[in-house]
């Protein structure tokens, strides 16, 4: 193997972070990725590469050896490509970004919780956990961040990474759950940084439409490219293309949408 591979879902959170930081970076050429269909079974291979997880994305070096872990692969990608540094280099502000990402498991924990959630009389809850989190991260960059934001620190940076293709696919919850954050001063301050992060050049994979589309089996509880009782295709699927279906039925608990309706056909 002659250069780095990376095997990934392209419309994941969590592979898309490479991708971003090999963005701003300028390297994205210099790394392989390799696309993972998940509608399928994982090939032989690639679970020999894996141990049997079916979790991605994994990185293989060119010596064969393998990664696994989005934030262990940011660390490994910033120290194989040190220029343009994107982490923090000073002690202290490192341990600022690094006290950001931490939050960022409970943030996913309660943004996936929500999506999947299969039961309307419980969505206040959801929502109102959502706002939680986003207050703490709100109080996090008010007492830590740039006053002149909108990011952490000067520019987009390693916790920017991190969170940005969360708050991209939770335009899912804006569309199947109508969850917005209110107009208050408690969410201003993370508003502008979570507008600012999913605006950036560097993470425009994705867009709200393909998340939306791919994402509404996700949101009826059926996840990872399994089939939905009464449904032949699963939204995940790469054919036909997203871009050619219509926009999914925005009512999550209402009838289980039908593979014509979504235009999976």
């Amino acid at each position: 193997m002659s250069q780095i591979t990376v095997w990934h879902i392209p419309v994941c959170p969590f592979c898309q972070r490479l991708e971003i930081l090999l963005e701003l970076k300028g390297v994205r050429d210099r790394v392989r990725f390799e696309v993972v269909d998940i509608t399928r079974p994982r090939s032989e291979a690639l679970l020999a590469k894996t141990r049997g997880s079916t979790t991605l994305p994994i990185l293989e070096d060119e010596d064969g050896r393998v990664l696994k872990e989005s934030l262990v692969l940011l660390r490994y990608l910033e120290a194989r490509f040190p220029s343009p540094r994107i982490a923090r280099e000073a002690p202290y502000e490192s341990a600022i970004e690094s006290m950001l990402i931490a939050q960022e498991s409970a943030f996913t924990a309660a943004g996936y919780a929500f999506a999947m959630n299969p039961d309307p009389a419980a969505r206040a809850g959801f929502a109102a956990r959502m706002r939680d989190r986003y207050a703490e991260l709100d109080a996090f960059l008010t007492q830590h961040g740039d006053p002149a934001g909108p990011f952490l620190f000067e520019r987009f940076g390693l916790a920017e990474t991190v969170f940005t293709p969360l708050f991209q696919r939770f335009w899912m919850l804006e569309y199947y759950e109508g969850f917005a954050l209110p107009e208050e001063p408690r969410f201003a301050r993370v508003r502008a940084w979570r507008e600012a992060c999913v605006s950036h050049p560097a993470a425009q994979q994705t867009s709200r439409e393909e998340v939306v589309k791919l994402y509404y089996d996700y949101v009826r509880n059926v996840g990872n490219g399994r089939l939905a009782p009464g449904r032949t295709r699963s939204s995940f699927a790469f054919e036909p293309h997203w871009r050619t279906r219509p926009w999914p039925p925005a009512d999550k608990y209402g009838p289980m949408a039908s593979d014509a309706a979504l235009g999976l056909l």
